[in-house]
Protein backbone atom coordinates (compact mmCIF):
# COMPACT_ATOMS: atom_id res chain seq x y z
CA UNK A 1 0.00 0.00 0.00
CA UNK A 2 1.29 3.46 -0.33
CA UNK A 3 0.72 4.38 3.06
CA UNK A 4 3.03 1.36 4.05
CA UNK A 5 5.92 2.62 6.80
CA UNK A 6 9.55 1.42 6.09
CA UNK A 7 12.65 1.40 8.43
CA UNK A 8 14.43 3.97 5.27
CA UNK A 9 17.90 3.37 6.88
CA UNK A 10 20.68 5.24 4.82
CA UNK A 11 17.78 7.21 3.51
CA UNK A 12 17.96 9.29 6.20
CA UNK A 13 21.52 10.81 5.25
CA UNK A 14 19.89 13.35 2.86
CA UNK A 15 17.85 14.82 4.84
CA UNK A 16 20.54 15.21 7.02
CA UNK A 17 22.57 16.76 4.19
CA UNK A 18 19.56 19.09 3.76
CA UNK A 19 19.64 20.27 7.45
CA UNK A 20 23.68 20.84 7.84
CA UNK A 21 23.38 22.48 4.38
CA UNK A 22 20.65 24.83 6.09
CA UNK A 23 23.45 25.80 8.74
CA UNK A 24 25.80 26.84 6.51
CA UNK A 25 23.41 29.07 4.43
CA UNK A 26 22.82 30.82 7.77
CA UNK A 27 26.61 31.10 8.20
CA UNK A 28 26.34 29.23 11.54
CA UNK A 29 28.76 26.40 10.13
CA UNK A 30 31.35 26.73 7.11
CA UNK A 31 31.92 23.91 4.53
CA UNK A 32 35.37 24.12 4.52
CA UNK A 33 36.33 24.85 8.30
CA UNK A 34 37.24 22.02 11.14
CA UNK A 35 34.42 20.33 12.31
CA UNK A 36 36.53 19.98 15.76
CA UNK A 37 35.27 23.64 16.17
CA UNK A 38 32.13 22.28 17.32
CA UNK A 39 32.89 18.69 17.64
CA UNK A 40 36.14 18.83 20.11
CA UNK A 41 36.30 14.93 19.99
CA UNK A 42 37.20 14.99 16.18
CA UNK A 43 40.20 17.01 16.88
CA UNK A 44 42.82 14.85 17.05
CA UNK A 45 42.11 11.66 14.85
CA UNK A 46 44.42 8.79 13.79
CA UNK A 47 44.37 7.00 10.28
CA UNK A 48 44.65 3.04 10.55
CA UNK A 49 46.49 1.67 7.56
CA UNK A 50 46.11 -2.24 9.11
CA UNK A 51 45.86 -4.43 12.03
CA UNK A 52 49.53 -6.31 13.13
CA UNK A 53 50.07 -9.92 13.60
CA UNK A 54 49.77 -8.85 17.26
CA UNK A 55 46.25 -7.56 16.51
CA UNK A 56 47.54 -3.95 17.29
CA UNK A 57 46.35 -1.20 15.16
CA UNK A 58 48.54 0.44 13.05
CA UNK A 59 48.02 3.96 13.53
CA UNK A 60 49.52 7.40 12.30
CA UNK A 61 47.94 11.57 13.36
CA UNK A 62 46.09 12.57 10.66
CA UNK A 63 47.18 15.57 8.66
CA UNK A 64 43.93 17.11 7.22
CA UNK A 65 41.54 18.24 9.73
CA UNK A 66 37.65 16.35 8.85
CA UNK A 67 35.69 19.38 7.52
CA UNK A 68 31.39 19.33 7.24
CA UNK A 69 32.85 18.97 3.07
CA UNK A 70 34.34 15.80 3.85
CA UNK A 71 31.31 14.46 5.94
CA UNK A 72 29.03 15.65 3.67
CA UNK A 73 30.30 13.64 0.56
CA UNK A 74 31.98 10.41 2.38
CA UNK A 75 35.52 11.68 2.08
CA UNK A 76 36.22 11.55 5.86
CA UNK A 77 38.25 7.94 5.98
CA UNK A 78 35.03 6.90 8.43
CA UNK A 79 34.40 3.98 7.25
CA UNK A 80 31.10 0.85 8.22
CA UNK A 81 32.89 -2.25 8.81
CA UNK A 82 30.47 -3.87 6.89
CA UNK A 83 32.42 -2.46 3.65
CA UNK A 84 36.00 -2.29 5.02
CA UNK A 85 38.07 -4.91 6.27
CA UNK A 86 40.32 -3.10 8.36
CA UNK A 87 37.41 -1.27 10.12
CA UNK A 88 35.83 -5.28 11.02
CA UNK A 89 39.07 -6.34 12.83
CA UNK A 90 39.08 -2.91 14.23
CA UNK A 91 35.83 -3.42 15.96
CA UNK A 92 35.98 -6.94 16.32
CA UNK A 93 39.16 -6.40 18.53
CA UNK A 94 37.12 -3.59 20.23
CA UNK A 95 33.53 -5.99 21.25
CA UNK A 96 31.81 -5.13 17.80
CA UNK A 97 30.54 -2.02 16.08
CA UNK A 98 28.55 0.57 18.08
CA UNK A 99 24.63 0.81 18.71
CA UNK A 100 22.98 1.91 15.24
CA UNK A 101 22.14 5.13 17.06
CA UNK A 102 26.02 5.69 18.13
CA UNK A 103 28.18 7.65 15.99
CA UNK A 104 31.53 5.54 17.17
CA UNK A 105 34.83 7.80 17.58
CA UNK A 106 37.14 5.12 15.55
CA UNK A 107 40.18 5.63 13.58
CA UNK A 108 39.97 6.76 10.07
CA UNK A 109 40.92 4.45 7.37
CA UNK A 110 42.71 7.03 5.00
CA UNK A 111 43.62 10.40 5.01
CA UNK A 112 41.05 13.03 4.68
CA UNK A 113 40.03 14.07 1.29
CA UNK A 114 41.57 11.63 -0.59
CA UNK A 115 39.31 8.84 -1.23
CA UNK A 116 35.48 8.09 -0.69
CA UNK A 117 34.28 5.31 1.59
CA UNK A 118 31.10 4.72 3.25
CA UNK A 119 31.15 5.13 6.61
CA UNK A 120 29.71 7.05 10.01
CA UNK A 121 30.55 10.29 8.07
CA UNK A 122 26.67 11.55 8.39
CA UNK A 123 26.67 10.35 11.87
CA UNK A 124 28.51 13.09 12.81
CA UNK A 125 27.12 15.62 10.05
CA UNK A 126 24.04 14.95 12.84
CA UNK A 127 26.00 15.86 15.54
CA UNK A 128 27.39 18.80 14.10
CA UNK A 129 23.53 19.77 13.79
CA UNK A 130 22.62 19.04 17.00
CA UNK A 131 25.52 20.51 18.64
CA UNK A 132 25.17 23.74 16.34
CA UNK A 133 21.34 24.33 16.34
CA UNK A 134 21.07 23.24 19.95
CA UNK A 135 17.92 20.51 19.18
CA UNK A 136 18.04 16.59 18.52
CA UNK A 137 18.10 15.84 14.99
CA UNK A 138 14.10 14.49 15.36
CA UNK A 139 13.23 18.21 16.61
CA UNK A 140 15.74 19.70 13.91
CA UNK A 141 14.32 17.70 11.51
CA UNK A 142 10.60 17.95 12.11
CA UNK A 143 10.46 21.48 12.42
CA UNK A 144 12.68 23.09 9.21
CA UNK A 145 12.45 19.85 7.29
CA UNK A 146 9.54 17.29 7.41
CA UNK A 147 6.51 19.30 8.86
CA UNK A 148 7.34 21.85 6.31
CA UNK A 149 7.23 19.67 3.53
CA UNK A 150 4.15 17.69 4.74
CA UNK A 151 6.17 14.64 5.42
CA UNK A 152 3.81 13.45 8.81
CA UNK A 153 4.84 9.56 8.12
CA UNK A 154 8.96 10.56 8.42
CA UNK A 155 10.50 10.62 12.48
CA UNK A 156 12.76 8.81 14.20
CA UNK A 157 10.03 8.08 16.93
CA UNK A 158 7.90 5.25 15.31
CA UNK A 159 4.16 6.03 16.80
CA UNK A 160 2.57 3.04 18.61
CA UNK A 161 -1.45 3.92 16.84
CA UNK A 162 0.62 3.14 13.03
CA UNK A 163 2.29 -0.23 13.90
CA UNK A 164 -0.17 -2.09 11.77
CA UNK A 165 1.33 0.09 8.62
CA UNK A 166 4.72 -1.28 9.52
CA UNK A 167 6.22 -3.42 6.59
CA UNK A 168 8.24 -6.46 8.42
CA UNK A 169 11.67 -7.22 7.55
CA UNK A 170 13.11 -10.22 6.36
CA UNK A 171 16.32 -12.10 5.69
CA UNK A 172 17.22 -13.98 3.06
CA UNK A 173 18.34 -17.52 3.85
CA UNK A 174 20.99 -19.99 2.62
CA UNK A 175 18.36 -22.05 0.81
CA UNK A 176 17.01 -18.62 -1.14
CA UNK A 177 13.89 -18.12 0.79
CA UNK A 178 13.23 -15.25 2.90
CA UNK A 179 12.26 -15.51 6.76
CA UNK A 180 10.41 -13.08 8.60
CA UNK A 181 11.89 -10.81 11.57
CA UNK A 182 9.89 -11.25 14.56
CA UNK A 183 7.41 -8.39 13.98
CA UNK A 184 7.49 -5.93 16.95
CA UNK A 185 7.17 -2.42 17.64
CA UNK A 186 10.24 -0.24 17.05
CA UNK A 187 11.45 1.13 20.25
CA UNK A 188 12.02 5.18 20.74
CA UNK A 189 16.16 5.55 19.84
CA UNK A 190 18.03 7.27 22.91
CA UNK A 191 20.00 9.03 20.51
CA UNK A 192 19.12 10.42 17.10
CA UNK A 193 21.65 9.06 14.22
CA UNK A 194 22.32 11.21 11.05
CA UNK A 195 23.10 8.47 9.30
CA UNK A 196 20.34 6.22 9.49
CA UNK A 197 16.89 5.64 11.41
CA UNK A 198 14.18 7.32 10.01
CA UNK A 199 10.64 5.67 9.60
CA UNK A 200 9.13 6.81 6.44
CA UNK A 201 6.75 6.28 3.42
CA UNK A 202 7.45 6.49 -0.51
CA UNK A 203 5.04 9.10 -1.17
CA UNK A 204 6.30 11.30 1.96
CA UNK A 205 9.91 10.70 0.40
CA UNK A 206 8.45 11.51 -2.93
CA UNK A 207 7.82 15.29 -1.60
CA UNK A 208 11.20 15.74 0.12
CA UNK A 209 13.08 15.01 -3.69
CA UNK A 210 10.42 16.88 -5.17
CA UNK A 211 11.91 19.75 -2.93
CA UNK A 212 15.71 19.23 -4.62
CA UNK A 213 13.41 19.07 -8.20
CA UNK A 214 12.05 22.80 -7.20
CA UNK A 215 15.57 24.11 -6.37
CA UNK A 216 14.55 23.99 -2.51
CA UNK A 217 10.74 24.47 -2.51
CA UNK A 218 8.47 22.17 -1.56
CA UNK A 219 4.99 21.55 -3.19
CA UNK A 220 3.35 23.77 -0.65
CA UNK A 221 5.86 26.77 -1.23
CA UNK A 222 7.60 26.20 2.17
CA UNK A 223 10.84 27.40 0.90
CA UNK A 224 13.39 24.73 2.61
CA UNK A 225 17.04 25.46 0.79
CA UNK A 226 18.06 28.14 -0.89
CA UNK A 227 18.52 27.60 -5.18
CA UNK A 228 22.24 27.98 -5.37
CA UNK A 229 22.59 25.53 -2.39
CA UNK A 230 20.71 23.13 -4.17
CA UNK A 231 22.95 23.28 -6.78
CA UNK A 232 25.78 22.70 -4.93
CA UNK A 233 23.71 19.31 -3.87
CA UNK A 234 23.09 18.32 -7.46
CA UNK A 235 27.02 19.05 -8.39
CA UNK A 236 30.12 16.40 -8.13
CA UNK A 237 32.16 17.50 -5.04
CA UNK A 238 34.91 15.14 -5.37
CA UNK A 239 36.17 15.59 -8.41
CA UNK A 240 37.68 12.41 -9.96
CA UNK A 241 37.13 9.97 -7.32
CA UNK A 242 35.04 7.30 -7.97
CA UNK A 243 31.56 6.78 -5.35
CA UNK A 244 29.72 4.32 -4.82
CA UNK A 245 31.11 1.31 -5.18
CA UNK A 246 31.78 -1.33 -2.29
CA UNK A 247 32.73 -4.83 -1.45
CA UNK A 248 31.42 -6.48 1.21
CA UNK A 249 32.98 -7.88 4.25
CA UNK A 250 29.42 -8.82 6.09
CA UNK A 251 27.46 -10.94 3.27
CA UNK A 252 24.31 -11.39 5.65
CA UNK A 253 23.83 -7.89 5.68
CA UNK A 254 24.91 -6.62 2.15
CA UNK A 255 26.30 -8.01 -1.07
CA UNK A 256 28.69 -6.42 -3.16
CA UNK A 257 27.66 -2.64 -4.31
CA UNK A 258 28.36 -1.74 -7.48
CA UNK A 259 25.05 -0.54 -9.09
CA UNK A 260 26.53 1.33 -12.00
CA UNK A 261 28.94 -1.04 -13.45
CA UNK A 262 32.14 0.20 -15.44
CA UNK A 263 31.10 3.63 -15.07
CA UNK A 264 32.70 6.13 -12.44
CA UNK A 265 30.58 8.25 -10.05
CA UNK A 266 31.14 10.87 -8.38
CA UNK A 267 29.24 12.21 -4.78
CA UNK A 268 27.05 15.88 -4.39
CA UNK A 269 26.80 16.96 -0.87
CA UNK A 270 24.64 14.27 0.15
CA UNK A 271 23.65 12.07 -2.77
CA UNK A 272 25.62 9.60 -5.78
CA UNK A 273 25.84 11.75 -8.82
CA UNK A 274 25.81 9.59 -12.03
CA UNK A 275 27.87 11.23 -14.53
CA UNK A 276 26.72 9.19 -17.40
CA UNK A 277 23.34 8.29 -18.38
CA UNK A 278 21.61 4.74 -17.22
CA UNK A 279 20.35 2.65 -20.41
CA UNK A 280 17.02 2.68 -20.82
CA UNK A 281 16.67 4.66 -17.78
CA UNK A 282 17.95 7.36 -15.28
CA UNK A 283 19.43 10.83 -17.16
CA UNK A 284 23.54 11.89 -16.70
CA UNK A 285 23.02 14.07 -13.62
CA UNK A 286 20.64 12.28 -11.75
CA UNK A 287 21.10 11.79 -7.84
CA UNK A 288 20.52 8.80 -5.51
CA UNK A 289 21.07 6.27 -2.83
CA UNK A 290 19.31 4.17 -1.14
CA UNK A 291 18.73 2.18 2.24
CA UNK A 292 20.14 -1.28 3.11
CA UNK A 293 17.13 -3.05 3.59
CA UNK A 294 16.88 -2.48 -0.21
CA UNK A 295 15.24 0.99 -0.15
CA UNK A 296 16.07 3.23 -3.35
CA UNK A 297 15.31 6.24 -4.38
CA UNK A 298 16.87 8.59 -7.78
CA UNK A 299 15.97 12.43 -8.27
CA UNK A 300 16.37 13.27 -12.44
CA UNK A 301 16.79 16.84 -12.36
CA UNK A 302 17.00 16.53 -16.51
CA UNK A 303 13.55 15.08 -16.67
CA UNK A 304 12.32 16.54 -13.47
CA UNK A 305 11.59 13.28 -12.45
CA UNK A 306 11.84 11.57 -9.07
CA UNK A 307 10.87 7.78 -8.09
CA UNK A 308 11.14 5.47 -4.87
CA UNK A 309 10.71 1.88 -4.74
CA UNK A 310 11.11 0.11 -1.24
CA UNK A 311 11.78 -3.36 -0.15
CA UNK A 312 12.44 -4.47 3.63
CA UNK A 313 14.89 -7.25 3.62
CA UNK A 314 18.68 -7.87 3.83
CA UNK A 315 20.66 -8.46 2.44
CA UNK A 316 21.30 -4.60 0.33
CA UNK A 317 21.76 -5.24 -2.93
CA UNK A 318 20.13 -8.80 -3.12
CA UNK A 319 20.22 -9.58 -6.53
CA UNK A 320 16.66 -9.84 -6.53
CA UNK A 321 16.15 -6.37 -5.06
CA UNK A 322 18.58 -4.51 -7.63
CA UNK A 323 16.68 -6.69 -10.99
CA UNK A 324 13.05 -5.29 -9.08
CA UNK A 325 14.67 -2.21 -9.21
CA UNK A 326 15.85 -1.77 -12.78
CA UNK A 327 12.89 -3.59 -14.02
CA UNK A 328 10.98 -0.43 -12.27
CA UNK A 329 13.04 2.31 -13.72
CA UNK A 330 12.78 1.38 -16.77
CA UNK A 331 9.17 1.27 -16.40
CA UNK A 332 8.64 4.73 -15.03
CA UNK A 333 11.15 5.64 -18.19
CA UNK A 334 9.67 3.99 -20.72
CA UNK A 335 6.00 5.25 -19.76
Amino acid sequence: KPDSIFAIASMTKAITAAAAMQLVEQNKVKLHEPVSKYLPQLAKLDVMTGIDSAGKPQLWPAVNPVTLHHLLTHTSGFAYDTWDETMLKYNNLHGGPAAPTVAPLTPLIFEPGTRWQYGTSMDWAGRLVETVSGLTLEQYFQRNILQPLGMKDTTFIFPADKFDRLVSSSRRQFDGSLKEDARTAPVAPKEYNGGGGLFSTAPDYVLFMQMILRHGKGANGAQILQPKTVAMMTTNQIGDISAGKLKTFRPTISSDVDLHPGVKDGFTYGFLINKTAYQGGRSAGSLAWAGVENTFYWIDPKRSLCAAVMMQFFPFVDSQAVGLLSDFEKAVYAG
